[in-house]
C-alpha cells in the first residue's frame, strides 16, 4: 500500500486469514487436553483429597482459572471455522474478557505458587508459612482482584466489526479505529502483556535459583523432598516460557512498529496475525497445568496414581497388584506427611 494511502486512510482492518488456518487446530487441541486434564484434576481435588493444605488450595484456583477459558474457547473456534462471529455483542465482550483474564490469572497463580514454595524453603520461619485457611482465601481473593481488575474495562465496549453477514469479534484494531477508548484499552493491554510476563519471569528465576542454592547449602539437594521442590519450580518456569513467551514477543513487536514505524502496514499486519496465532499457546497452559499439579503436590500425585487401574500404575509390578484400599491408605498417609513440616536447622519447612 502506498505511503500517501496510509497517511489518508491508515492501515486496513485486521482480517482472519492466517489465524483461520492455524489457530483452530491448536485451540481444539488445547480444549480437548485441557478439559480432560482439568476434569480429572477437579475430580481428584473434590473427591479424592480428604485433607487440603494451602498449596492444594492455590492449585485448585488454577483449575478454576483454566475452566473459565476452556468454556470460552469453543466460541472462538466456531468463529474461526465459520469465518465470522454469530454470537452477538455481549458474548463477544465476555469471550475476549475471559481469554485475556485467564492469561493474567494463570500467570499470577503460577508465580504465587513459586513464591509460596520459595518462602517455605528459603525462609521457613516467615509468617507466610503459617497462614490459616481463611488468610489463604483472603490472599487468593486479593490476587484474583489484582489480575482481573485491569481487564474489567474491556466489558464496557463493543468489538464487533464488519458487515451484517460477516461480523468479526476481535480486540486488535487497525490504525483507523475511531474509538479512542478502545485504542487506549489496546495500548493498556499491550503494556500489561509485556509487564505481566517480564516481572513474573524475573520472580520465577529468582525463586528457583534461591531454592536450589539454599538446598545445596543445607546439603539437602539430594533428598526426595528437595528434588521435588526444585523440579516443581522448573516445571512452572518451562510451562510459563512455552505458553507466554511467544505472545509477549509478538505483542512487543506490534508495539514497536506502531510507535516507530507507523507507515509500515505490512509489518504491522504480519505481527498482528502472528500475535493472534501465538495466543493459541497462551491457552495451552490449560492443558499443561495438570503437570504442574503433579509436580507441585505429592498429595495430588499419589491420589492420581491410586485412582488409576493397577496395570497403569508406574510403581512396579507389586504395587500394581495392590488393592485400591492399600493405594488409598498410601494417599492418606502421604497427605498426613505433607501436613507435617520437615525439621531443618532448628526450623521447619514443608517441601512437597
Amino acid at each position: 500500500m502506498a505511503n500517501d494511502t496510509n497517511q489518508t486512510s491508515g492501515c486496513p482492518p485486521v482480517g482472519i486469514y492466517l489465524e483461520g488456518l492455524l489457530l483452530p487446530p491448536l485451540l481444539i487441541i488445547d480444549v480437548i487436553l485441557g478439559i480432560i486434564g482439568n476434569a480429572v484434576a477437579m475430580w481428584i481435588f473434590c473427591r479424592k483429597l480428604k485433607t487440603w493444605n494451602n498449596n492444594t488450595l492455590f492449585l485448585f484456583n488454577l483449575v478454576i482459572a483454566d475452566f473459565f477459558v476452556l468454556v470460552s474457547l469453543p466460541l472462538r473456534i466456531d468463529a474461526l471455522l465459520r469465518g465470522h462471529w454469530v454470537f452477538g455483542d455481549g458474548l463477544c465482550r465476555i469471550n475476549l474478557f475471559l481469554m485475556f483474564a485467564n492469561r493474567s490469572a494463570s500467570i499470577g497463580l503460577m508465580t504465587f505458587l513459586a513464591v509460596y514454595r520459595y518462602f517455605k524453603v528459603v525462609h521457613p520461619h516467615h509468617q507466610i508459612n503459617h497462614m490459616t485457611k481463611r488468610q489463604a482465601w483472603y490472599t487468593l481473593a486479593l490476587l484474583w482482584l489484582l489480575v482481573i481488575a485491569p481487564r474489567v474495562p474491556m466489558l464496557a465496549y463493543s468489538y464487533i466489526r464488519g458487515s451484517d453477514a460477516a461480523y468479526q469479534c476481535f480486540f486488535f484494531t487497525s490504525y483507523q479505529e475511531k474509538s479512542r477508548a478502545i485504542i487506549f484499552l489496546v495500548g493498556m493491554h499491550r503494556i500489561l502483556t509485556v509487564l505481566e510476563f517480564l516481572i513474573p519471569l524475573a520472580m520465577l528465576f529468582f525463586c528457583s535459583g534461591r531454592i536450589s542454592c539454599v538446598l545445596r547449602q543445607r546439603q539437602m539437594s539430594k533428598t526426595p523432598g528437595a528434588r521435588r521442590a526444585v523440579r516443581a519450580c522448573i516445571v512452572i518456569v518451562v510451562v510459563f516460557m512455552v505458553c507466554f513467551l511467544p505472545s509477549t514477543v509478538t505483542t512487543a513487536g506490534m508495539w514497536v512498529i506502531r510507535s516507530y514505524r507507523p507507515q509500515d502496514c505490512t509489518s504491522f499486519y504480519i505481527f498482528t496475525q502472528i500475535t493472534i496465532v501465538s495466543f493459541g499457546l497462551n491457552f495451552l497452559n490449560s492443558a499443561l497445568d495438570p503437570i504442574i499439579y503433579c509436580f507441585s503436590s505429592s498429595m495430588f500425585r499419589h491420589a492420581l496414581v491410586s485412582s488409576l487401574p493397577p496395570v497403569l500404575r508406574c510403581c512396579g509390578g507389586d504395587a500394581g497388584k495392590g488393592s485400591v484400599a492399600e493405594a488409598t491408605s498410601k494417599t492418606q498417609s502421604t497427605s498426613q506427611q505433607e501436613m507435617k513440616p520437615i525439621q531443618v536447622e532448628g526450623g521447619s519447612e514443608e517441601i512437597e
